[in-house]
């Protein structure tokens, strides 16, 4: 009881604008990486051309089976489960920004609070993701968007001189 009271607090908190994670934002801090270790991008975030389009909706990162998986960011579980052959997790951090983390094995349940750094479960298998490795997907406010920059800073591209003489 006391933890659906939290969670409902939580969410109307969230709800209401006071700490929605994503960097970018104005003001709002970057996401903590979620996994210990080297941050391998494997599969980078692919933008499909339209709703139904090829792409990737997500990026998937290096992180052997076992790997303990922590929150990047505060919210409310709101699926534990499995689709299709894969574990996964989704998280609601307010301002319809929701996180889905798979293939990831956990033990909480829909309504459980999470602050950022957590442990919400461990890397799995299955899926369509390549093994050893974790999807992160975002969506806000249902469309897909690149996770990456919500980790941080991404540094900027430096463009060179395309001729000489």
């Amino acid at each position: 009881m006391r933890r659906r009271l939290l969670a409902v607090l939580l969410s109307l908190a969230l709800l209401a604008g006071d700490g929605a994670a994503g960097a970018g934002d104005a003001g709002e801090p970057a996401w903590q990486w979620p996994i210990a270790g080297a941050r391998t991008v494997v599969e980078p975030f692919r933008a499909p051309a339209h709703e139904y389009g090829p792409g990737h909706r997500g990026m998937d990162v290096a992180a052997p089976e076992g790997t303990v998986v922590r929150a990047a960011a505060r919210g409310v579980v709101a699926f534990r489960g499995s689709v299709v052959d894969r574990p996964l997790l989704t998280i609601d951090h307010g301002g319809g920004l929701v996180s889905t983390w798979e293939p990831v094995a956990s033990s909480l349940s829909p309504g459980d609070v999470v602050l950022a750094g957590d442990p919400i479960g461990v890397v799995a298998s299955g899926g369509h993701a390549a093994r050893s490795t974790l999807h992160i997907g975002v969506r806000r406010d249902g469309a897909y968007l690149n996770p990456l920059p919500l980790f941080g800073e991404v540094p900027r591209a430096v463009l060179l001189p395309c001729c000489e003489g």
